[in-house]
């Protein structure tokens, strides 16, 4: 049989497919290897949203399709977003490439290995609004104590500099008994931190049942023995509902957390962008889930350098984002992708501008954060730790803090801490965006 080595960038949810063609390979008796270089078979599980993204994905389909050359590489295939938005294009300047493989049809994977052992070329890129096979298994890739739980595929909301509702097709929610069976099992096997995630987590339901029901998901997985953190992200600020916030502010297992990307705060910009909210909106949003949960960490993302941005538009931006004092933000350049409604749009601007708008706003965030950090020397937290970076000294996070994107707590403890459990942390020194402190007593698992 093959080795196999498997690699997907971009975000969770495309790790979740990444997963499932995973699962689909070992029942299929294929090995796995984390050495690209041991690998017989390597698949890119790509990104395709936006420019950085795009390159990082080229650049190392690029540098594997070189294995092919002088290693024992024999397949080279490449599945994902950036395959399915450019799959003729990819076979035609990187002829390493043995197959392409769109969002919608990675779980025909193992056929598909075994026609390029035929020495056939494979592109298949249609059926991006494929329905849910729930029977497909699934190897889970994350630590085990915590793992991402999809509820819903595609998108309908068509931002006009998005294009992925071109790649994953149109909203498709799965049935609410499939995803709480799912997360009964993630639980039964150990999983702690269940983080729910769909192109926008607020809209589940609506096309399956009338009617969104993520607060309803979110009551019904807070029962699940065994799960300790249920955090959600990808939250439209128009959809988050008092009924969600009231769920949320209800159990202790459902993290006071809302990541919630509003992507401006210019009425005109947010108009030019198609977003179905306006500032005032957002403000009084922000207000409802303070009022109901005062210590509620909100996250969000902002676009600087759309086109038609004037200087005004930013300063309204960092004005905004001065008032409501985000706990965590994150800021992207616009980046123009071809075959969406900004690309046509007037204004498009050079990166230099963008990036200095950008550099503008990330200063101003940055000035927050050390702020709110400040405020929190004294405070006890509750953090999940995850990695021991040197000797008595972890990191970890808490409900606040979602992986890989938010903050990190230094931990100092004179015992051993086993990974993935959760310790009391008391913070004696903070940074711009990370936390210092010391455990104060044994691990409550």
């Amino acid at each position: 049989m093959l080795k196999i080595a498997l690699e997907s960038l971009g975000c969770s949810k495309n790790l979740m497919d990444a997963e499932i063609m995973n699962g689909i390979l070992i029942e299929k008796g294929y090995e796995f290897t984390d050495d690209f270089e041991d690998a017989d078979l390597i698949i890119v599980n790509t990104c395709g949203f936006i420019k950085d993204a795009k390159q990082e994905s080229i650049d190392l389909i690029v540098e594997l399709s070189e294995l092919k050359k002088e290693g024992k590489l024999k397949y080279l295939i490449v599945t994902g977003c950036l395959a399915q938005r450019y799959s003729d294009e990819l076979l035609e300047e990187i002829p390493e490439i043995d197959a392409i493989v769109g969002t919608g049809n990675f779980m025909n994977i193992s056929d598909i290995i075994e026609k390029v052992e035929e020495n056939k070329k494979v592109n298949e890129t249609g059926n991006i609004e494929f329905a849910f096979d729930e029977t497909l298994p699934r190897y889970v890739s994350t630590p085990d104590y915590m793992a991402y739980i999809k509820i819903g595929e595609g998108c309908s909301n068509h931002c006009t500099y998005c294009i992925i509702p071109k790649l994953r097709g149109k909203y498709r929610s799965r049935k609410f008994e499939d995803i709480i069976k799912e997360a009964e099992k993630l639980a039964a096997d150990g999983v702690k931190e269940l983080v729910v995630i769909a192109q926008d987590t607020t809209k589940y339901g609506e096309d399956l049942y009338g009617e969104s029901r993520l607060a309803e998901l979110l009551d019904k997985m807070a029962e699940i023995e065994g799960l300790k953190w249920i955090r959600v992200m990808y939250s439209y600020p128009e959809s988050i509902t008092e009924e969600l916030v009231n769920v949320i502010a209800k159990h202790d297992n459902i993290c006071s957390y809302f990541d919630m990307p509003i992507q401006h705060a210019s009425n005109r910009i947010l108009k030019l962008m198609n977003r179905k909210t306006s500032k005032e909106d957002i403000r009084a949003k922000v207000e409802m889930i303070r009022a109901k949960i005062p210590d509620a960490v909100i996250r969000t993302t902002v676009i600087v350098g759309f086109p038609g941005e004037e200087e005004s538009d930013v300063d309204e931006l960092v004005d905004f984002i001065e008032e409501i004092k985000f706990d965590r933000l994150g800021a992207f350049s616009y980046s123009r992708e071809e075959n969406t409604p900004a690309d046509k749009m007037e204004g498009h601007m050079e990166e230099e501008i963008k990036e200095e708008r950008r550099a503008r706003v990330m200063m101003a965030q940055q000035r927050i954060s050390e702020s709110l950090n400040e405020r929190k020397i004294g405070n006890i937290y509750e953090v999940l730790v995850e990695e021991q970076v040197e000797d008595n000294i972890y990191t970890g996070r808490t409900q606040g803090d979602a992986e890989d994107i938010d903050s990190i707590v230094y931990i100092n403890s004179d015992e051993p801490l086993e990974i993935g459990d959760f310790v009391k942390v008391e913070i004696n020194d903070s940074m711009e965006y990370d936390l210092i402190g010391d455990v104060i007593y044994e691990s409550a698992k």
